[in-house]
């Protein structure tokens, strides 16, 4: 029987052990509930802030870094690469890591790990170092978000689940819209380390309070055990696939994506023929809503991640822009990202999130179709526009979609849920950036982005808007075809979506 600690849900019957008296079970005060839901919510923002920042701030520098370190454009992809793909391997084993032996725990571990990677990376040598380093922060990344969520949506009920989640989304797209400007001009004056070095202040703040504070824990499948070949598994997969992506149109890339594909399958037959696995695929087979909105945000990462990293390189290569001037233009998307996102997840708790998402879908479509026409020339009012449209977009699908997610399972499916959707985040950011290293591989070639290569360039570049249009045309229909979704103040009595295709 599995053994909840901590677990504040709306159910009436939860309860939280008493400290004074051990073994004597009582219901928390109203007072006690607030406090602890703004406990976590504040921990989270925090922590949500500071990984996407991390991300952006580091794309915005890599001009910087290619130049230091002599890099050409598929190792300059390796520095963001490197990051995303260490996160996609540990986010679903910790997320069960986390159901087991407790969210918190695991999402402080996280923190720290994350804190102390970002302060080695100011101190890093060498390409080799830079990139190793950029894995262990992957590693910490992984054991953050694939808590985050979870514990959130543990504290908050349905109902009041889309607000939170929409608050914590904003978080992270102020990490995003802050990352290309403050990185920018951190860069710029003090160095590309700098980047690197303010995740650990406010790495150290959310650790104090998660220790002084935060005093619940969330383990609602204790007792299980954790599934070791299966995450092997899993990793190597994922491992073979994204560089397989990098090594394409060699024959070897072909073979490693072939490889993890095989080794993709190979995992989900042994998942279905263990009592404890890492991923329990009914989650994926017979939840229509759980797997379609999961493969929704998975399109839409693909189509998106890689646009800032693009973006930024023709800002500062062929349009000559300084770090700071290229940040403060892109902060127009994560910008309006952060102003749409809570209102959507708040919408999100009184209508039909489906409608919602899909609606933010196919704004991004339209934005990243009229990106395939810029070219050297291209006046920055045109990209700020597009920008624009994608960052309102981007903000209207994610917070409703992610509280389709976390409303269409059950209590103690909420660490692997949140794992799952991350990961899909992951895979789709990595999948985007694999895109965005084959075009360059293909069209312009381990170069560096020299004027004489610029003709080359700008073709990647339509070539890669085009290629992501059509992703999210088919990510609308994804979106539309998941079922009827009903808003999370109509869920039973266990927390479950009531869904036409469930």
């Amino acid at each position: 029987m599995a053994k909840k600690v901590g677990n504040f849900g709306p159910s009436a019957e939860d309860t939280v052990s008493s400290p004074e008296v051990p073994g004597i079970c009582q219901k928390p005060s109203a007072s006690a509930l607030n406090t602890e839901k703004q406990i976590v919510l504040m921990i989270a923002i925090l922590a949500g802030f500071i990984t996407p920042f991390d991300g952006s701030a580091v794309n915005i520098a890599l001009p910087t870094l290619g130049a230091e370190f002599h890099m050409d454009a598929i190792s300059l992809s390796w520095v963001a690469t490197a990051y995303l793909l260490s996160s996609a391997i540990f986010l679903v084993p910790f997320g069960k890591i986390a159901d087991i032996y407790g969210r918190k725990k695991i999402f402080l571990y996280g923190i720290a790990i994350f804190s102390l990677a970002s302060l080695v990376m100011t101190m890093v040598p060498s390409t080799e170092m830079l990139i190793a380093i950029r894995v262990v922060q992957g590693l910490g990344s992984a054991m953050i978000f694939g808590t985050g969520v979870a514990i959130v949506s543990s504290v908050y009920p349905p109902g009041e689940r889309g607000k939170a989640l929409g608050i914590y989304i904003t978080a992270v797209y102020m990490g995003l819209s802050t990352g290309p400007f403050l990185g920018g001009i951190m860069t710029q004056h003090f160095g590309w380390r700098s980047i690197f070095f303010v995740n650990v202040p406010i790495g150290l703040t959310a650790i104090l309070l998660i220790l002084w504070k935060l005093k619940g824990e969330w383990a609602e499948c204790r007792g299980e055990k954790f599934d070791l070949i299966g995450s092997l598994i899993y990793g190597l997969a994922v491992v073979a696939v994204m560089y397989g992506f990098s090594l394409l149109p060699a024959m070897e890339g072909a073979f490693l994506i072939t490889v993890g594909i095989v080794g993709t399958i190979i995992f989900i037959l042994y998942e279905k023929r263990i009592p404890f696995p890492v991923i329990d695929m009914n989650l994926l087979t017979k939840n229509r809503v759980f797997a379609l909105s999961n493969l929704s945000a998975l399109i839409n990462y693909s189509a998106t991640y890689a646009v800032t990293f693009l973006l930024s390189l023709d800002l500062q290569y062929t349009k000559g822009f300084t770090p700071e001037h290229a940040g403060f233009i892109l902060v127009a998307q994560p910008f309006f990202q952060a102003l749409v996102s809570p209102l959507a997840g708040r919408l999100s708790d009184r209508m039909e999130p489906r409608l919602i998402a899909s609606a933010g879908m196919a704004l991004t479509a339209i934005g990243l179709f009229f990106l395939t026409f810029i070219s050297e020339t291209t006046p920055i009012w045109y990209m700020i526009c597009i920008l624009v449209v994608l960052g309102i977009g981007y903000g209207l699908f994610s917070s409703p979609n992610t509280n389709v997610i976390m409303s269409s399972v059950d209590k103690r499916f909420y660490g692997v849920a949140s794992g799952i959707n991350g990961t899909m985040r992951l895979l789709g950011q990595m999948l985007s950036m694999g895109i965005a290293m084959m075009i360059f591989a293909v069209v312009t070639g381990p170069v560096e982005i020299t004027p004489e290569y610029f003709p080359q360039f700008i073709a990647s570049l339509h070539y890669a808007f085009i290629l992501f249009t059509v992703f999210c045309i088919v990510g609308i229909f994804m979106s539309l075809v998941r079922g009827k979704t009903i808003p999370p103040n109509h869920l039973n009595a266990s927390g479950n979506c009531i869904t036409a295709g469930k």
